[in-house]
């Protein structure tokens, strides 16, 4: 699919707008879109003024049901969440937009924010990153997802020779499997449930397979199916003394975890990686901001294309969730265009 221009639309000198437009979870399966007072930059702020935004499809799924589990709703808050999980509450992070006004460097620029989903916003100018000329606006929506990407690799460590495999074709699977289609590996293959996103795997010149096509003997497993079965098919690919990288949410739901057969008898692991910390492999060298960057760079490829859906007007974000939850709706990342409704 096609994306806009990377410049984007020409910056307008405006003042800012005293009211802003968001989309807030008031309740499971419901949300809306309400106006709220939105105060004037203040010394090291930015207004920024929103381009674009993608729907995290697992993590706000989740939100929007209502299936946050209370004793980490805080460890979940996004960094510009307002209200509490379940809810109501502003939920969202992947955000691009135009600074309006702010610090004379960053005026004119466009940014990535963790920010939910909201036609202009006031944030310090700490919390956004400029993106690179070369990365198109909706393209760059992706900077979250790929960064989660970019901690996994670091958890995982791939090594060049080795053996690989992604459990689950989604956002965060394909990513994970775009960046480790650059590593000099012997093999990687993509497995994945669903057909047609298997061709779409094979379309971005990947391996995707079925889980009963799936070689075993992995060194490392990337799992981010979300899925019970998902999980047994990661710990069932490793080879003895490998390792999964559980990059799924799960919410309320406990998955069963197959401890038993050989799980003990060949060594195996299972390890947690998320965003929210830096991974230990590099925390002592790397920042978030510069994790960050590293996704935006990588954002510099065209594959990345793939993962997004024809964008739809902020107007239509409470219909479309909906739609994305009941399964009408049969996305990767779905964008949301702001240029229609300011």
């Amino acid at each position: 699919m096609s994306t806009d221009t990377p410049a984007g639309p020409a910056r307008t000198a405006a003042a800012t707008p005293a009211q802003a437009r968001a989309y807030w979870t008031t309740g499971p399966g419901r949300g809306e879109i309400r106006e709220e007072p939105l105060a004037a930059p203040g010394p090291g702020e930015v207004l920024v003024r929103t381009l674009a935004t993608g729907v995290s499809r697992g993590t706000e799924l989740l939100v929007h049901r209502h299936e946050v589990p209370p004793d980490i709703a805080e460890d979940m808050r996004a960094p510009h969440q307002v209200g509490d999980l379940p809810g109501p509450v502003k939920y969202g992070y992947l955000a691009v937009g135009v600074v309006e006004r702010g610090p004379e460097d960053l005026v004119g620029s466009r940014v990535f924010c963790l920010h939910p989903h909201q036609d202009w916003f006031v944030v310090p100018a700490a919390d956004v990153v400029p993106i690179p000329d070369e990365v198109p606006t909706q393209r760059a929506v992706l900077a979250g997802t790929v960064e989660t990407a970019v901690n996994a690799l670091w958890d995982g460590a791939p090594r060049i020779g080795d053996r690989i495999a992604v459990v689950g074709a989604g956002m965060v699977g394909l990513s994970v499997a775009l960046l480790l289609a650059r590593h000099p590996l012997a093999r990687l293959e993509v497995i994945e449930t669903e057909p047609a996103r298997r061709e779409q795997v094979r379309a971005l010149g990947l391996t995707g397979v079925a889980p009963d096509e799936a070689r075993g003997d992995c060194d490392l497993v990337f799992h981010t199916s979300a899925t019970e079965g998902g999980l047994a098919t990661a710990v069932r690919l490793l080879g003895i003394e490998g390792e999964v990288i559980e990059l799924s949410w799960f919410g309320t739901t406990t998955p069963a975890t197959p401890l038993g057969g050989a799980f003990h008898s060949r060594r195996l692991a299972i390890r947690a990686s998320q965003v929210g910390r830096v991974s230990p492999a590099r925390s002592a060298r790397r920042s978030y901001a510069d994790r960050l960057a590293i996704a935006l760079d990588a954002l510099g490829d065209k594959a990345f294309d793939a993962l997004l859906s024809p964008p739809i007007p902020f107007d239509e974000l409470p219909a479309v969730i909906d739609e994305i939850a009941s399964s009408q709706r049969d996305v990767l990342c779905q964008i949301i265009d702001y240029t229609g409704s300011q």
